[in-house]
């Protein structure tokens, strides 16, 4: 049996604002890791967001619809976790307005670009809106995204997949 520290007695503890949300990063045009970390700081200067932490950059090569191009230009990706108080809808927004800053412009479906914000998950919301797909529906196929997350919340949970460490196992199994 412990004593209770005394200076202890009926305080309640708040829980943390918001929501975690999990943002990929990824940038293979221009000077990606500039890019990313300007990225990042417009990302925790977002209203009613706070806490952002930030994996390290990993440079992976380019995937394309096509699958893996070594010709293409290598992207650094990362991962960032926040809290937040903005809706899922809005965090998004806001997403693409930071990625049209850094003169992301939509050509091609996984074609090159100078930034690419993806919101991975929302707490446990999930959500089929073609609009706002929640968690990302290819998070558990993509170890540009699990690595990354991993080196930033080594316990981290993909809603509906499970621990991200196993995806990644999976994902490296079959390679």
């Amino acid at each position: 049996m412990t004593a209770a520290d005394p200076g202890d007695a009926g305080v309640r503890r708040a829980a943390p604002l918001g929501t975690e949300a999990v943002i990929a990063l990824g940038a293979n045009l221009g000077d990606r890791a500039e890019t990313l970390t300007a990225a990042l700081t417009a990302i925790g200067e977002l209203p009613l967001t706070t806490d952002l932490r930030a994996s390290r950059a990993f440079e992976t090569v380019a995937v394309t619809v096509a699958g893996e191009n070594e010709d293409a230009p290598r992207y650094l990706n990362a991962v960032a976790l926040i809290r937040t108080r903005l809706a899922p809808s809005l965090l998004l927004q806001a997403l693409h307005g930071v990625e049209s800053a850094h003169g992301r412009v939509r050509r091609e479906r996984w074609g090159d670009r100078t930034l690419d914000l993806d919101l991975i998950s929302y707490g446990q919301l999930t959500s089929t809106d073609p609009a706002l797909t929640l968690p990302h529906p290819r998070a558990a196929e993509r170890e540009f995204v699990l690595t990354p997350w991993l080196d930033v919340d080594p316990d981290a949970q993909l809603p509906g997949v499970g621990a991200v460490r196993d995806a990644r196992e999976r994902l490296q199994d079959r390679s």
